[in-house]
């Protein structure tokens, strides 16, 4: 049985979807059409910081489509860079990030592959760590590779030059990053590299690199960053605009939810499966008003539960938001907390919840007519509970609790 049973001109029709670039394109088709000759899969690199072993839909904009390669019968290689994490990505920073202990790494090495295979098939996905080869490169090695690249055009990333002007130290260990990870590409001689845009001069440096040792230069193609439930700043964990893999399925949907109309677009297109074809039809139908918009919204959100949790699970959720929201009925599996009759400071209430992170943002929520009691805004932030009395306390769309007084 053929490895690869779809054209190449398809594969990169899929592949292009949502991507950023796709460089140099002509040649990653003449790949693709050399791999379905010669039934030959290729070689895709993803190489993975263990630095940051908690998984937002962020990552999985690159994951998925590493997937779709996958589907096609290529071989995924997830590059665990545990020895690249001791000198830590300056990509994006401002700057420079703590070294981590051999421990940490491997411990988030394993934290992430195991995040990592609510999307890849791991049966088929080849692990493999850095450390087996750049541990093992010489002095010589090591000049040899600095010898192929000039320090001007290591200068030339943003990064470096935001912090060369500012006066802002640079480290030499910094320096050796992309030079590391494009050697990578050398040592496992990928056929093509992904990352995010943020990744594009580290990508690119393994191509630099393959050529200079008499390789065969790698494709790459890169893949946006994806805004935050937000709207505005990208998908962070430290900002709180995060979806995160690790979040309960209620928490997924109802997080999915409260996304734009217009970013809901850019979710489907990024983090969905279904086809090209089937997004445009989607698209088309929402902008005649054949579709709602929200039903769109609830369907997307269903079927990202369904992709990180039991299948089924997004319906359920759908049917509980529109019970809860939709119907303004009281879930059956609210939480209850008891309180002590008396006086309730409301901001110290919510902190123990983890309802809001400070005092601040509590007063903010509440000014905005975000906490509702018993189904009626309160701008109070103490309240007189009397004993034997029940209330139900909600902080925005999401946050819901019922208080027994005792």
């Amino acid at each position: 049985m053929s490895k690869i049973s779809v054209s190449a001109e398809d594969q990169l029709k899929e592949l292009k979807r949502g991507a950023v670039d796709v460089m140099p394109e002509e040649e990653l088709l003449k790949k693709l059409k050399k791999s379905k000759e010669k039934d030959k899969p290729l070689v895709i690199k993803f190489g993975a910081d263990p630095s940051r072993p908690d998984i937002h839909l962020g990552h999985t904009v690159v994951l998925q489509k590493l997937k779709i390669l996958q589907d096609f019968g290529h071989d995924i290689y997830f590059l665990i860079g545990d020895f690249t994490a001791r000198i830590g990505d300056p990509s994006g920073k401002s700057k420079t990030r703590p070294i981590l202990t051999d421990q940490e790494v491997m411990e988030n090495a394993k934290t992430y592959a195991e995040q990592v295979g609510k999307i890849l098939d791991m049966e088929k996905t080849k692990i493999v760590f850095n450390n087996d080869w750049l541990s093992k490169l010489s002095p010589i090695d090591m000049i040899q590779i600095m010898a192929k690249v000039t320090v001007s055009s290591i200068l030339e990333r943003d990064d470096f030059t935001k912090r060369f002007k500012a006066q802002e130290a640079i480290y030499m260990h910094e320096f050796a990053y992309p030079l590391m990870q494009g050697y990578d590409s050398v040592a496992i001689e990928a056929d093509l590299e992904l990352g995010g845009t943020d990744q594009t001069f580290n990508l690119l440096m393994g191509r630099h690199l393959q050529k200079a040792f008499d390789k065969e230069p790698q494709c790459i193609l890169t893949m946006p960053i994806l805004e935050g439930t937000d709207g505005v700043q990208k998908m962070s964990k430290s900002l709180d605009n995060y979806i995160s893999l690790e979040d309960t399925p209620t928490d997924m949907f109802g997080k999915m939810m409260s996304i734009s109309d217009d970013l809901m677009v850019k979710y489907y297109e990024l983090l969905s499966r279904r086809s090209a074809d089937e997004i445009t039809t989607l698209v088309e139908s929402i902008k005649s008003g054949k579709k709602h918009p929200m039903d769109a919204k609830k369907e997307l959100a269903a079927e990202i539960v369904d992709y990180y949790h039991p299948e089924g699970t997004g319906a359920g959720e759908r049917q509980k938001f529109e019970d809860r929201f939709a119907k303004n009925k009281i879930p059956d599996d609210i939480p209850v907390k008891e309180v002590e009759a008396g006086t309730l400071a409301v901001l110290d209430f919510f902190r123990e919840l983890e309802f809001i992170k400070s005092n601040g943002e509590g007063r903010r929520l509440i000014k905005q007519n975000a906490f509702k009691l018993d189904g009626k805004a309160c701008k109070e932030e103490n309240l007189e509970l009397s004993s034997g009395a029940e209330h139900i306390f909600k902080l925005g769309k999401l946050r819901m609790v019922k208080v027994i007084v005792k």
